[in-house]
């Protein structure tokens, strides 16, 4: 398992270069001058020798290879750029705003294993029964509904009408629990079906069979014969879930004023701040990556026949 470990995370340099390197010439390539952005955000009017300097000052002027090549040595010594828009260090604004997003998602993808898996097991064994329609229209509901206009439904319910809990901002445990549901919804919902799915296919096992006729306990037969068999599917889930509500909270953030990343990622869309782009889809990157190499060393944990490397034991 070690040498698997090893080998993906030597993948890992190579695919942060291919998607810096896309992420790069899709901004480069775009519509739009960035010298002109750049003053725009630095409120200097925009005439020919402002330009001019401009370009100079960015290094835009040289040719995209050589832009690109400044930009990586610069990534390869922890040294993303400074913000167009703040003038600060990007890896500096990122580390400052990282917490608050690992707060939420770390609050989101709680409530994900907690509502999502042992809902989905109540399902499958109530199917076709009203616990199973039951959270089947939950789950329905729930993967239908925009995570930014439910958290809007949450503010005007809980916040507007009910006054319990606050409608923004991050000052205390209460205000991330509107945002911690609006996030982990949809992902919950998701993890449920997957989860009703999995253990169905495993309750039709031949093996559950015999374990009953040894006469093993039904709470033996549910923890250690069908929800550790059933755990793969919801497993890769939760591992793409957790990349997910990182980077994919940033309207919840944005509604809630979350001063986390996303927020951050949102804001420097519409400014057009390059550095910061560049940074945030770098660090997500590596999120997405080290989330799925996580998954696959569960793998072997949760069920014994999977084995990595070349032959099995």
């Amino acid at each position: 398992m070690l040498g698997f470990a090893v080998r993906r995370l030597l993948t890992l340099v190579p695919l942060l270069l291919i998607v810096s390197l896309v992420f790069f010439l899709m901004l480069r390539l775009g519509r739009g001058d960035p010298a002109l952005d750049y003053l725009r955000l630095s409120q200097l009017p925009p005439t020919d020798d402002a330009l001019a300097l401009a370009r100079e000052q960015l290094g835009l002027d040289q040719p995209l290879a050589a832009q690109y090549w400044s930009w990586l040595s610069g990534a390869l010594r922890l040294d993303l750029g400074r913000s167009w828009s703040t003038g600060r260090p990007v890896l500096e604004e990122v580390l400052h705003f990282l917490p608050a997003s690992l707060q939420l998602a770390g609050t989101a993808l709680l409530l994900v294993v907690l509502v999502g898996l042992p809902l989905g097991l109540l399902a499958a064994l109530y199917r076709d029964r009203w616990p199973d329609h039951l959270t089947r229209a939950i789950a329905f509901l729930g993967v239908s509904l925009p995570n930014f206009w439910l958290g809007f439904l949450l503010v005007l319910l809980f916040s507007v009408q009910l006054g319990w809990l606050p409608a923004m901002g991050r000052d205390g445990p209460a205000s991330i629990i509107m945002p911690a549901v609006a996030t982990a919804t949809m992902s919950a919902c998701v993890t449920l079906r997957l989860m009703r799915s999995a253990v169905l296919g495993v309750l039709g096992e031949r093996h559950l069979v015999f374990a009953r006729a040894r006469g093993l306990p039904r709470r033996t037969i549910l923890g250690r014969h069908v929800v550790l068999n059933a755990m793969i599917p919801p497993l890769t889930a939760l591992g793409l879930h957790v990349g997910e509500l990182l980077g994919g909270a940033m309207v919840v953030e944005m509604v809630f004023a979350w001063p986390g990343l996303g927020r951050y990622a949102l804001l420097a869309i519409t400014n057009r701040d390059f550095p910061v782009l560049q940074g945030f889809v770098l660090v997500m990157t590596l999120v997405f990556v080290l989330c799925n190499l996580l998954v696959d060393l569960a793998y072997a944990w949760v069920d014994p026949r999977i084995r990595f490397g070349a032959r099995a034991a």
